[in-house]
């Protein structure tokens, strides 16, 4: 099986990520960065968190061989779901678990780290979000998305600020999705890893600079702050978050 770490970009997603694959490794699953060498898939899984990318037939035709060879693993992704996702979620191929967060603060945290990597000389994937505008557009994408798993059934999902606040019982939650004993030692060690404040700042594949809550109201002016509550109106009530 395959379990799929889908995550809003900002919101934490390489943290639940990494917490949800060490959980599964410590309970036998592979180690997804061996299966992307092994089975040559460095071409669709990315360097540090093996990110599939798009849930299309022939990605997810790739992925699923290993499976069907005996491997079980975590990938994650950012991308929607699909006809193909859905299809391996009802063979029981693939275990979905989303994470998302205040659109404004990823947004934010977005701009943000985009900007860091263009002054260290190091451009990545939101380098090419230069202004509010743009930042803006780029987040309503992704509300779709949210909505869009937010319909699918057989899925775990789960707000970064409620992992950040109320970690135990958002971790109770994640591992009795995943079937797993939460008094085995294996699993408390991996728990208090990842925990809010022992995480490293800034660790390699974490995506953990600031995430603190709320900063968008510090960051944006009014007017920015009234183009978010018009782009994003309908959907923050029903993420749990004041408009």
């Amino acid at each position: 099986m395959i379990v799929l770490s889908v995550g809003m970009p900002r919101a934490g997603s390489g943290w639940h990520y990494n917490i949800i694959h060490d959980l599964m490794e410590a309970a036998g699953y592979d180690e997804a960065r061996e299966i992307r060498e092994q089975y040559k898939l460095q071409k669709i899984l990315t360097e540090v968190n093996c990110n599939i990318g798009v849930l299309s037939l022939r990605r997810l035709g790739m992925v699923s061989l290993p499976t069907l060879m005996g491997h079980n693993f975590v990938l994650k992704a950012h991308a929607g779901p699909t006809a193909w996702s859905r299809t391996l979620v009802s063979f029981g191929l693939l275990l979905p678990i989303y994470i998302f967060r205040d659109p404004r603060d990823a947004m934010l945290s977005a701009y943000e780290y985009g900007q860091r990597s263009i002054d260290k000389d190091r451009p990545n994937f939101f380098s090419r979000l230069t202004n509010f505008d743009e930042t803006l557009d780029f987040m309503t994408e992704y509300i779709e998305i949210w909505r869009a798993w937010m319909n699918e059934k057989n899925i775990l999902t789960a707000r970064y600020e409620d992992l950040l606040m109320n970690y135990d019982v958002e971790i109770n939650r994640l591992l009795a999705y995943l079937k797993l004993d939460a008094s085995e030692e294996k699993y408390k060690q991996i728990i208090e890893k990842y925990r809010p404040g022992k995480a490293e700042t800034g660790q390699e594949g974490l995506h953990f600079f600031k995430g603190k809550i709320g900063r968008y109201k510090e960051a944006y002016t009014n007017e920015e702050q009234a183009q978010m509550r018009e782009r994003f109106g309908e959907s923050l009530p029903e993420m749990g978050y004041e408009l």
